[in-house]
């Protein structure tokens, strides 16, 4: 790996993932839209490119001479707007694609979730060949699963495209799922599903940049690769350990499962109907991903990649526990994937 372009290098993955490269010593430019983006990314030891997934000049700046890219910008919600998921999760992804062709850059890797599989279906040790759900939950497993789409589709003829699968990304410096669970406990809002007893597949932020990076250098084109922390962990007590890492508790208020999918199919008609612009508080997709078992085989990782997972459950979560007021992104125990 000669030269890195990242998409979404400001985001909790991607400021790890910069700040991988740079303990490797590979060079990198990451896009950026805003000052403190372009701060984040320069703290990360990257070159800030100003633009966004809709500039093709400022993504052809970006992908001069480098040799890999990896696109893990997105809208990550639950709710929002359906032409901003789109024009994000989908579009920016083939715009990137196109600009990467047009480069001549030789390898892409895509950043994924296992969000894309949230649907009816159970998700249940699901391999890479678990097909994409006909009607998802939400516009985030929509727009992530048709990037999918875009992605495997490109590759060929000059470019090498992979997708990158973990399951529930957590870790030191989260700016996504994690402040907004301290923020419902500490308001008194947090409640279970079913009394959270289902089981999980987790992915420690290092343990998917450690995907991203073997992917990058030994992923079969057009493959895609799970990548998880290894067996599944009690969705309690992962939550219930992240959270007391933060010094919150959330006490033990739990909703039937029956009941939160009820409630959940209730607001989200409510809020369609009324064009609420606020975050329901409860949707399909919450449901999914918070009260039933979702659960990834990670074996072709390891078998192909040479994927280990190298941050254990407990390493992450005492790394979470010394983490100063700022949440800076860093390698747990201080240690570098290599």
């Amino acid at each position: 790996m000669r030269r890195a372009f990242v998409t979404g290098g400001s985001g909790f993955l991607g400021r790890y993932l910069l700040d991988e490269l740079r303990r490797r010593g590979v060079p990198a430019r990451a896009l950026v839209r805003s000052p403190a983006a372009e701060r984040a990314v320069g703290d990360a030891g990257a070159e800030p490119v100003l633009g966004d997934l809709g500039n093709p000049s400022a993504l052809r700046a970006g992908l001069d001479g480098c040799d890999v890219v990896f696109h893990a910008a997105a809208i990550v919600a639950d709710w929002g707007d359906a032409d901003a998921f789109h024009r994000v999760n989908v579009a920016g992804t083939e715009n990137v694609l196109a600009a990467a062709r047009a480069a001549g850059v030789p390898r892409f890797v895509h950043a994924s979730s296992s969000a894309v599989l949230a649907g009816p279906a159970p998700v249940v040790n699901a391999s890479e060949e678990a097909p994409h759900p006909a009607a998802p939950y939400g516009l985030y497993a929509l727009t992530k699963g048709l990037a999918e789409v875009r992605v495997l589709a490109a590759n060929g003829d000059g470019l090498a495209t992979m997708v990158v699968r973990p399951a529930f990304i957590w870790g030191r410096g989260d700016t996504s799922v994690l402040p907004q669970l301290v923020a419902a406990v500490r308001a008194g809002r947090y409640r279970w599903i079913d009394h959270g007893r289902h089981l999980s597949s987790t992915t420690h932020v290092l343990n998917a940049v450690e995907g991203l990076l073997l992917a990058a250098e030994h992923g079969r084109p057009g493959g895609t690769y799970c990548v998880t922390d290894g067996p599944p962990v009690e969705f309690r007590t992962f939550i219930l350990r992240m959270l007391e890492s933060q010094g919150v508790r959330p006490g033990n208020r739990s909703l039937p499962r029956p009941v939160a999918w009820t409630l959940a199919v209730a607001v989200e008609a409510v809020w369609r109907h009324f064009r609420i612009r606020a975050r329901p508080p409860i949707t399909r997709m919450m449901v999914k991903m918070f009260g039933d078992e979702v659960t990834l085989d990670d074996s072709r990782a390891r078998r192909e990649l040479g994927y280990v997972g190298r941050v254990s459950f407990e390493d992450g979560i005492r790394d979470m526990q010394r983490a100063d007021g700022d949440g800076q992104a860093g390698a747990a125990d201080g240690a570098s994937l290599r």
